[in-house]
């Protein structure tokens, strides 16, 4: 039963905190509530079974005890306000609070999207928030994230993103923001952070940073369902098209990733047969809707992109079709637009299959010093898949095993393992 309450929990949680922010207008305490509840839900599942509807079971359950917190608070305050009365012949209502109890199951039908998740990622974006802190919140509230993948997704130490999570709940709590989505040139203003906070739960759910799946499609299902509400709100905003693009071409490959056993099946390697053509419609019709949208608004931007890169694979029938010149022509588009080594080694990638593995090892080998890609096993990776093509079988051999020693994913690693063997027995002749 623990797995089947740990893989609850992990659904749950986002729409816990989500409804307990709506209520008590404090992000920090709501997870602290939906925490509560959980461990209420262990003690009494365990005991009596697992609910038919567990999710309903632990708002029920939490929102009882926002309820209690909020009945103590406004007792607090009109003991406050008596003595306020007595000694200035004053009297002070917290006007949230006394909303949350006239109605707490209330619906704020005034807002553009009736949503709790879209809110609190608007709430988790605030721009009271440093950019790092807005989107490590909202991944840890809406992923469902542990701070360990978090800081994982952003190449950062643990520590450094635990405490980013810390400040972040104080700020919001000190600066008593609204829980709602916001309007106007604001909401455009704030955009782009939440863009990268959908992407990164998707990218999170495509290709699992650490634990024994390869892939999450519950987060990859969560990050589209958000993706589709903010293009509701705003139809006519080619990035969100072209993220909606970019996570469709992609999570049409989810069938064909996943091999024997959950091992994870490289690109090159998949049976395209097995893409989802459904989901590749889709995402060409989101980009090509963006693509007459930026006629009018101006350049493309990084979503569109990279959607634009997806679409350059979801069009080859076979691997050895695919337009490899103009993929590292898009990256390096996107390269100029992000200024990100990430996207610099993959665009070597592109480089290496257009031009050779030489034009790719060149790129490769002059981001090895990267301060930001230091833990990131994918450099040892891809150096290892360029050096194999130059028959340098024994230098990719020992890139594969320090890539497999650097990566927490266990499917990952078996498959670094596999190929180190593999570039072992080649440089032995064997």
């Amino acid at each position: 039963m623990s797995r089947s309450i740990e893989t609850i929990f992990r659904l749950e949680t986002p729409k816990l905190v989500a409804g307990l922010a709506r209520m008590l207008r404090d992000v920090g305490r709501a997870e602290e509530l939906a925490q509560d509840a959980m461990l209420i839900a262990i003690e009494a599942w365990h005991e009596g079974g697992i609910p038919e509807n567990p999710g309903a079971w632990l708002m029920t359950t939490a929102k009882r005890r926002a309820l209690d917190e909020l009945r103590r608070v406004k007792l607090l305050e009109r003991k406050h306000d008596e003595i306020r009365i007595d000694t200035e012949g004053l009297s002070h209502t917290e006007p949230d609070i006394e909303a949350a109890m006239d109605d707490p199951w209330r619906s704020l039908t005034s807002e553009p999207i009736d949503d709790d998740l879209l809110r609190l990622i608007f709430v988790a974006c605030h721009p009271c928030l440093p950019t790092e802190g807005r989107v490590a919140l909202t991944l840890r509230l809406l992923g469902g994230l542990t701070t360990e993948e978090i800081a994982r997704a952003f190449l950062v130490p643990a520590p450094t993103l635990a405490a980013r999570i810390v400040r972040a709940k104080r700020t919001l709590a000190e600066k008593r923001v609204p829980f709602e989505v916001p309007r106007g040139p604001e909401l455009h203003a704030r955009l782009a952070s939440v863009l990268e906070v959908v992407y990164l739960v998707f990218n999170e759910g495509y290709a699992a940073s650490a634990g024994d799946d390869w892939v999450r499609p519950a987060l990859c299902d969560d990050a589209q369902r958000l993706g589709r509400v903010l293009c509701e709100l705003m139809p006519d905003e080619p990035e969100i098209l072209g993220l909606l693009a970019l996570m469709a071409l992609q999570a049409s490959r989810t069938h064909a990733r996943i091999g024997p056993g959950g091992a994870p099946v490289l690109l090159l390697d998949q049976n395209r047969a097995l893409w989802d053509g459904a989901l590749i419609a889709r995402g060409l019709a989101a980009m090509e809707r963006a693509e007459g949208l930026v006629v009018k608004t101006g350049s493309d931007g990084p979503y569109l992109v990279q959607a634009k890169i997806a679409a350059c694979h979801a069009r080859a029938e076979v691997a050895s079709a695919t337009d490899w010149p103009k993929i590292a022509a898009l990256y390096t588009k996107l390269a100029e637009l992000t200024a990100s080594p990430v996207v610099e080694l993959n665009r070597a990638v592109a480089l290496g299959m257009a031009f050779g593995p030489e034009a790719g090892l060149a790129l490769v080998d002059a981001l090895v010093n990267e301060p930001v890609l230091a833990d990131y096993h994918l450099v040892q990776s891809v150096r290892a898949d360029l050096l194999a093509k130059l028959g340098r079988h024994a230098e990719a051999h020992v890139e594969l095993v320090k890539a497999a020693a650097m990566t927490r994913n266990t499917k990952e690693r078996e498959m670094l393992l596999a190929r180190a063997a593999t570039e072992k027995k080649a440089a032995n002749g064997t």
